[in-house]
């Protein structure tokens, strides 16, 4: 379970980064995101974007990866901070955007942000909806294959959730859902959330066969700690499948 973050929880002195170069603090933060299991990691983690993008305000590999670790941080925070944590690090991927257009991590991580924004404030945040397609879709020109696939692993899951008059589609969530699959076929969310549109479809043998894979995944150390809770919810949905 994701602990409680404080702000204060977690701090490193400024002095510590004085002997780093801007490069060497995004190593030293990626290095940290890694180790993101442990939650005062992904702490350390953010310090050292920041510290990068402090030392170099247009430094667009500090701000994306930021932008990231907000959007692993903002899980498990109570409801006024995870708002207040999502809308910086919407303004951080918008940075990054702004300074790299033509490149694909900023779009993704904005886009992914504000789909998280819009699951917290509900209907009253559905004028976001085009603007995170839009997101998605500029990753996929500059770089289908981002995140294993996850720009069409993110639509097939927003046309799965989005209700029919709002644009929500089972043919175009399964559609994206096998695009992304046909990228990376071991990305663990693209089968937890193939199995939920097969469900969806009454296709109950292809959606067993997803959550039994998902189960039997290795556990690599880039997707953990998101594996071990994806394996938790797919033994839990194979038990209720009839």
């Amino acid at each position: 379970m994701i602990k409680k973050l404080t702000g204060q929880s977690f701090l490193l002195p400024l002095s510590f980064f004085f002997i780093f170069s801007v490069s060497e603090l995004i190593k030293k933060g990626d290095e940290c995101y890694l180790e993101r299991e442990n939650q005062n990691k992904a702490k350390e983690a953010k310090r050292y974007y920041e510290e990068a993008i402090r030392l170099d305000s247009n430094n667009y590999e500090g701000y994306w990866r930021l932008a990231k670790v907000i959007y692993f941080l903002v899980d498990g925070l109570p409801k006024k901070e995870r708002i207040k944590l999502l809308k910086e690090g919407i303004e951080i991927a918008r940075k990054a955007v702004k300074l790299q257009p033509n490149r694909a991590e900023g779009h993704f991580w904005l886009a992914s942000l504000l789909g998280v924004y819009v699951k917290e404030k509900g209907i009253k945040s559905f004028s976001f909806i085009e603007e995170i397609k839009k997101e998605f879709n500029l990753a996929l020109k500059y770089d289908s294959t981002i995140e294993d696939g996850g720009a069409y692993t993110a639509l097939g899951r927003l046309y799965y959730q989005l209700p029919s008059f709002a644009g929500g589609s089972l043919k175009k969530s399964l559609e994206y859902l096998l695009r992304a699959k046909r990228i990376s076929p071991n990305n663990p969310y693209t089968k937890l959330y193939l199995a939920d549109t097969y469900l969806s479809l009454k296709r109950k043998e292809e959606a067993k066969r997803e959550l039994e894979e998902l189960i039997k995944m290795e556990e690599e150390k880039r997707w953990l700690p998101e594996i071990k809770k994806l394996k938790e919810i797919a033994k839990k949905k194979i038990k209720e499948i009839k």
